[in-house]
């Protein structure tokens, strides 16, 4: 019988490869992202969103929940496999039947009709999905997270050797689906090998209905999150058309890389963690919350600083000043970014104390209010209104559903604020230097040097305890010295 200790040695090992490869597969995205965006024109990075914006959609209900059941189930893994199997290849079948009839409609609503087999060719990634999504649960349960990364690894090898070379060769928004797609059959072949769980096929219904019971709910709250961050590709696609769509798509993607990184370290921690300290009692979860709260903002708030302030220079350096139109969409989406931090560590918190439907409820009042504001945004301002309607549902809308969801969990919003108000007033002063200097220095990479480096010792010095920077430079001395 596994003890305590043996499962906390394995889960961290398991999020030690995680996050490794993870980190490896951002850097490497980015990387590619820099080659297409010498390749390809803006319209390409536009048709491509649009069949994104859908596959990313499905991939958050595409198993209806079956990994998740998968992973959390009590008894033999090889009882249930036969059956969760069979569910996951039905549930990815039948949605991607729906969205191969559907593509046409949803292209031509979303601004651009040549992204209709873009969308067929995309979508099916996710039927690799659905045929290895027990098998990924399997190594998931065991901790065996160095064979998903080395797998998910040699799939993106293939994405982008497959991507770049069509991208040379002038195959434009095909080079993105084919490239996806290649690299998802590479990872599946290889996590159905690295598994070893004997591919059998049946159907259980009592197993089903206990794995839909558990899978279904979570798919729900997942589906709003995946509108919350899809919907705005669509809705500027249909306004502004495939052009601008791409100029948006760049900025987004700039946007995300922090959740990217962060946000996958703060969800293999964060639930974990509290949901012991839930168990511990009420004071115990509010010292946990002090001091994830100011941790959090001190890691995201200087990067959103720099993203917002410097934008034109981020823009300008890393892809070239042919897409400086999205430096005024990034502005406005850094913001966006920071209240998605902080959204994934309420959402942790709430789960802890059994409060998911909190969450769901903040989700799908956030969406309702959203759609609105980025159709209005869109239609009177471009991308740059879109960004700008998107910045302020999340300030003026989500946050406040957020303080109200922690009121009703026993937490009180004055917790939050305490925790984010060190590191809320390094930003905006680092900001203040940032801008200040940005206007005296010629130069997009002496920009991020300058002002940036400027911005950041600024957030340090007004953000980090005072007694930490002293003992950080008397262990620097003591380095020297030796």
């Amino acid at each position: 019988m596994t003890d305590a200790g043996d499962i906390g040695r394995m889960a961290g090992r398991g999020l030690r490869w995680s996050l490794l490869g993870n980190l490896v597969m951002k850097a490497g995205s980015f990387g590619m992202s820099l080659i297409l965006a010498r390749l390809l024109v803006p319209e390409d990075f536009g048709v491509f969103a649009i069949a994104l914006a859908a596959s990313q959609f499905v991939v958050y209900i595409n198993d209806a929940g079956v990994i998740a059941s998968t992973v959390q189930w009590r008894g033999k893994l090889e009882e249930v496999a036969p059956t969760a199997t069979v569910v996951a290849i039905l549930s990815s079948s039948v949605l991607y039947g729906v969205f191969w009839v559907i593509a046409p409609f949803y292209a031509g609503f979303a601004g651009s009709e040549d992204a209709t087999w873009v969308i067929r060719i995309l979508m099916a990634t996710n039927l690799v999905y659905g045929l290895t999504a027990v098998r990924s649960a399997a190594l998931m349960r065991r901790f065996e997270q160095d064979k998903l990364a080395w797998a998910n690894l040699a799939g993106f090898a293939a994405n982008a050797s497959v991507s770049i070379t069509l991208a040379v060769g002038g195959a434009g928004a095909y080079s993105f689906a084919l490239g996806q797609l290649s690299g998802a059959a590479v990872t599946g072949v290889l996590v159905l090998v690295l598994a070893r769980v004997r591919f059998r096929l049946g159907f259980d219904r009592a197993q089903a209905a206990r794995l839909l019971a558990f899978g279904l709910p979570l798919c729900a709250s997942l589906g709003i999150e995946g509108l919350l961050l899809n919907m705005d590709m669509v809705i500027v696609g249909d306004a502004l058309g495939a052009v601008w769509l791409g100029f948006y798509l760049l900025a987004f993607n700039i946007s995300s890389w922090v959740p990217g990184l962060i946000g996958t370290a703060v969800r293999y921690v964060a639930l974990p963690s509290f949901s012991r300290l839930a168990e511990e009692g009420g004071e115990s979860m509010r010292d946990g919350v002090r001091q994830a709260v100011p941790l959090l903002a001190s890691m995201v708030l200087p990067i959103a600083a720099v993203m917002g302030t410097l934008a034109p220079s981020v823009v300008e350096f890393l892809y070239g000043a042919s897409w400086l139109p999205a430096a005024q969409v990034l502005r406005f989406l850094a913001i966006v970014m920071a209240v998605r931090m902080l959204t994934l560590l309420v959402t942790d918190i709430l789960a802890a104390l059994g409060r998911t439907k909190a969450t769901m409820w903040v989700n799908l009042c956030w969406a309702v209010v959203l759609v609105p504001a980025l159709l209005a945004g869109a239609r009177l301002d471009g991308i740059e209104g879109a960004a700008v309607a998107h910045a302020i549902v999340a300030v003026f809308v989500a946050l406040p559903l957020l303080a109200v969801a922690l009121r009703g969990s026993g937490l009180s919003a004055r917790l939050f604020g305490a925790g984010l108000a060190r590191p809320l007033l390094g930003a905006a002063l680092a900001a203040g230097v940032m801008a200040g200097l940005s206007v005296v220095i010629d130069g997009a990479f002496a920009e991020l040097c300058v002002a940036g480096g400027a911005g950041l010792l600024v957030f340090v010095f007004v953000v980090v305890p005072r007694a930490v920077l002293e003992r950080l430079v008397r262990q620097g001395r003591a380095h020297a010295g030796l």
